[in-house]
């Protein structure tokens, strides 16, 4: 059993539970099985990586106060990554590690891309608009505790290339200062690692494997659909090219993934063993 508990903080359009999905497809069950006491939280899924953060901390402050334990490890998806380091950022007292999986820590290419879209155009309105409504479903119909408005243009802020920019400005821990290095291992006490893959295209099966087509052909470079291999480094690299792209890395859309790769269920047990052993 690890000696914190573990929060797990979802990404973009994220959410706990959908329509009998769950977001994180099979990972809390195999965790708990393994000893691990873990919570899904709950944030916007449109907004700040700041706004979001605070949302986040409000729980981790919930848990640990009721747990009487001091510290929590965090796991952040996606724009998950960026909210939980907003948390260890401002309160490290209550954090033991943040790991990042498939994170855009540098910025995404598919965000500079969008972004592309002039400003207060009508174009821009029309889809800010349609993607708050996505996001606004998204939190009705998943029973989402945030009461935060939708703010695609502020998650748009946040997760392009000079948004990250400033955010690590603000927010350097555990971000590399070379173009695709390693970051700091230990800031503040906390831990920091990251991992993701590199693979749009994983099984012919799954229908979101188009999604994940579409957004590589923004990047120049190895990438798992929306997310570029070195803007997901941060602290630790544990690993950046495995075979999975964005969606499988929470391994979705409902388990199918690449046959010639590791479950990605395994790779969160793995790491669980990983933070047990460091004596987290």
């Amino acid at each position: 059993m690890n000696k914190n508990k573990t929060l797990l903080a979802h990404g973009m359009l994220g959410f706990d539970s959908l329509l009998g999905i769950d977001y994180w497809c099979g990972i809390p069950s195999a965790l708990r099985r393994d000893g691990a006491q873990v919570y899904v939280t709950e944030v916007s899924q449109l907004n700040t990586s700041e706004l979001r953060g605070e949302e986040l901390l409000a729980q981790v402050e919930e848990i640990v106060a009721i747990s009487g334990k001091p510290k929590v490890n965090l796991i952040g998806n996606s724009h998950g990554g960026p909210t939980i380091r907003y948390v260890a950022s401002v309160r490290p007292d209550l954090i033991a590690s943040v790991t990042s999986v498939g994170a855009p820590h540098k910025g995404s290419d598919v965000a500079d891309l969008i972004r592309k879209v002039p400003e207060g155009s009508s174009g821009e309105a029309i889809i800010a608009g349609l993607v708050n409504a996505m996001g606004a479903f998204i939190n009705f119909v998943s029973g989402s505790s945030s009461t935060a408005p939708q703010n695609s243009l502020g998650s748009l802020e946040s997760l392009n290339s000079e948004g990250a920019a400033r955010f690590n400005a603000k927010f350097p821990h555990g971000i590399p200062t070379t173009a695709c290095g390693e970051g700091a291992y230990k800031v503040d006490g906390v831990h920091y690692y990251s991992w993701s893959g590199t693979s749009p295209l994983t099984n012919p099966l799954d229908v979101s494997d188009a999604m994940m087509g579409a957004g590589s052909l923004a990047f120049s470079g190895p990438n798992d659909g929306l997310v570029g291999r070195c803007s997901s480094h941060l602290g630790m690299v544990i690993r950046d090219n495995y075979r999975m792209n964005h969606l499988d890395e929470v391994n979705q859309f409902m388990g199918l993934t690449s046959l010639f790769e590791t479950d990605p269920v395994s790779v969160y047990r793995q790491h669980a063993n990983r933070l047990k052993n460091a004596g987290l």
